[in-house]
């Protein structure tokens, strides 16, 4: 009897390839022979790339059904460290998947992986099988079936899931991205698109001072007029900042929205944009989804 695919799993990969993008953005192309078996629920899906240490191993990672709770019975010094990326491509015919990762200087396992991998090196990565059907909570953009703008805006590890959404967004779609990359050579770095404007520069200065100022800049255009609306504030210390908006069933918040912004990025800077949309120009809370991939000066799974 042939055993059920599960809908997620964790799949063993090795480095096939690796490809310096630009000065910051390392792309790195995994082979396993159950890779056609990878699920590609589209734009930003989001998967846990697990990284072996110099001291803690692949083969320290539960990989069963309960393996986050296993993961966290384990002692603090013998857990493999894992952390969330978005799939890049996926090619089911070569048994390959790409992932884009920011390289940076050592601040913990995951930059210390990247800087000094090697082709054939080994990662584990818990993602969707192809088996997995409907809505993929795993996906944050989630459009109203008619938005006349999309704002796409982040900081570096944002950047890959803004790619693959510009790159699956039809022609006509329309909107304005913006970026804010550590060195100027990671301008290029995005795909184009016909449709959109885009606003990427480079970190200078205070902290994310042109996602910031861009982003306040797009909504002064695209922005209907609007009374604003109280915004819950969120402890980014203690709490995470994360709000996607959803029907019951998983769908988009709305059926229509003249602008749907998608925010994404260091979360003190997602928290101003955030309230920046919402509280002084008064974009409906259900056209904005807003994730805080990290905090600064924070390590986060």
């Amino acid at each position: 009897m042939t055993a059920t695919l599960p809908t997620s799993m964790f799949f063993r990969v090795r480095v096939a390839a690796i490809t310096d993008l630009t000065p910051s953005f390392r792309r790195f192309t995994f082979r396993a022979d159950d890779l056609a078996r990878f699920g590609d629920p589209g734009f930003d899906q989001r998967i846990k790339v697990v990284f072996p240490t110099r001291t803690v191993g692949l083969d320290a990672m539960p990989t069963g059904e309960d393996w986050y709770t296993q993961w966290r019975a384990l002692p603090e010094d013998a857990r493999p460290p894992f952390r969330t990326y978005t799939t890049r491509f996926v090619r089911h015919d070569a048994n390959e998947v790409d992932i884009d990762m920011v390289a940076h200087d050592v601040l913990g396992p995951a930059s210390d992986w990247i800087a000094r991998a090697v082709v054939g090196d080994e990662l584990l990565i818990w993602a969707p099988t192809t088996a997995h059907e409907g809505v993929s909570y795993g996906v944050d953009f989630v459009p109203p079936a008619r938005s006349e703008r999309i704002l796409l805006a982040g900081d570096e590890t944002a950047a890959p899931a803004i790619a693959v959404i510009l790159e699956q967004l039809p022609r006509d779609a329309r909107g304005v991205v913006v970026l804010e990359v550590p060195h100027p050579d990671d301008v290029a770095y995005l795909p184009h698109h016909p449709g959109f404007e885009y606003h990427v520069g480079a970190r200078a200065g205070g902290r994310h001072a042109h996602l910031v100022t861009a982003v306040e800049d797009a909504a002064a255009r695209l922005v209907p007029e609007g009374r604003g609306a109280e915004v819950e504030e969120i402890d980014i210390d203690t709490d995470i900042l994360w709000e996607v908006p959803r029907t019951a069933k998983g769908g988009a918040a709305l059926k229509s929205a003249p602008l749907y912004s998608w925010l994404a990025g260091e979360a003190g800077a997602i928290k101003a944009l955030r309230r920046h949309l919402v509280a002084e120009h008064g974009v409906d809370r259900r056209a904005v989804a807003f994730m805080g991939y990290w905090r600064l000066g924070k390590a986060e799974n």
